[in-house]
């Protein structure tokens, strides 16, 4: 009988445990809001961010931009894996790009933050 109840003791608070670790109402960082304009939760900060601070403060916990925002991508022979620019479209907006696995892709689809980013600003036409 003692054990049936330390058994089922354990089992409570393992239940417990379980249920408090799966609940969180803080937002993931990276998550995008559903408010306009488009805000992003930056973890570090412990704020919503317009996704140009959210990118600056990311590439500022990766020692900085590697190479200034520019509309020319940096010379291939050039770059490092994980460098970064801000890529600027026709329109003057901007997407972060990161150098990963020999080319260039949006800084995203590496580190992967909300899907909405990739179609922030200049980011859905960096490939055109």
């Amino acid at each position: 009988m003692i054990i049936k109840l330390m058994a089922i003791s354990l089992l409570l608070v393992l239940t417990a445990c379980t249920a408090q670790e799966v609940t969180s109402d803080e937002p993931k960082h990276g998550e995008v809001s559903d408010i306009s304009p488009m805000v992003a939760w930056d973890k570090t900060q412990q704020a919503w961010v317009s996704p140009e601070v959210f990118w600056h403060n990311e590439t500022d916990a990766r020692s900085g931009l590697t190479w200034p925002k520019s509309t020319v991508y940096p010379k291939y022979e050039n770059v490092a894996e994980f460098d970064t620019f801000l890529v600027e479209g026709a329109s003057g907006t901007t997407c972060l790009m990161a150098f990963y696995h020999s080319r260039w892709r949006r800084a995203n689809d590496v580190w992967r933050w909300d899907d909405a980013f990739n179609n922030y600003g200049a980011c859905p036409h960096v490939f055109d």
